[in-house]
């Protein structure tokens, strides 16, 4: 959300899309909970098969585990946190990372928004 409140008006040009690894857990109705509690003007949720995910997450190179259960049958689900920037026709063309300031990813996608509008 910081990322979009620098970019300014630019941000109603960009969509989040996030994607689950834990298509068991995250059901349709628990992602669009999720969404409208993140940002449901910009953002999406996606889920799909665990053949779909494991497919999506190779070609963008995400790690991600399901952890031992508990006796309880609870479980964590671990993941790369890196996220990836594509335009308007679908090329990844950014990748930021927790060590990536705010200002620095604002900016790289202010120049991605600017690319594609020239």
């Amino acid at each position: 959300m910081q990322v979009l409140q620098r970019v300014g008006p630019d941000a109603d040009k960009t969509r989040i899309v996030f994607v689950s690894v834990d298509p068991a857990r995250d059901t349709p109705a628990m992602l669009r909970a999720y969404v409208r509690a993140f940002d449901d003007k910009h953002a999406v949720g996606l889920t799909g098969s665990d053949r779909a995910i494991k497919r999506v997450a190779q070609r963008y190179r995400v790690a991600y585990q399901m952890e031992k259960r508990d006796p309880s049958g609870a479980y964590e689900v671990t993941h790369s946190s890196a996220v990836y920037t594509f335009d308007r026709d679908g090329h990844a063309r950014l990748l930021a990372t927790d060590h990536d300031s705010v200002d620095a990813i604002a900016g790289d996608l202010k120049r991605v928004i600017d690319a594609k509008e020239s």
